[in-house]
């Protein structure tokens, strides 16, 4: 059984940082290109980041580069999302899944709100 737990969000005020973690169980996680995915509230989930099997590529959307890092730790299963200078319009539910074709199982999510 696939379990997507993200973790990590909060109330920060524009310009700070967050790291979001999602530990993944029930599928071989190294074999998978994972992708972070975000929902603002009235819109549509957005793919934000995405990362190789092995970690050597990733992409982002044109909105977050530059400001967002991705990274994996194969030995724990863990996908990572380092956010910094963060802007209101980031405000969202985050959650993981894998790429370019997400699992039918999602997580939570976690809640990033920024707002002074």
């Amino acid at each position: 059984q696939v379990h997507l737990v993200e973790s990590g969000g909060g109330l920060v005020q524009p310009g700070g940082s967050l790291r979001l973690s999602c530990l993944v169980s029930g599928i071989h996680f190294k074999f998978n290109a994972m992708g972070w995915y975000r929902q603002a509230p009235g819109k549509e989930r957005e793919l934000v980041a995405s990362i190789s099997n092995v970690g050597v590529f990733t992409n982002y959307v044109d909105s977050v580069k530059g400001r967002f890092t991705l990274s994996r730790d194969n030995a724990v299963s863990t996908v990572y999302l380092q956010m910094n200078s963060l802007k209101h319009e980031d405000t969202a539910v985050y959650f993981c899944n894998t790429h370019p074709r997400p699992l039918d199982a999602w997580g939570q999510g976690t809640l990033v709100t920024v707002s002074s």
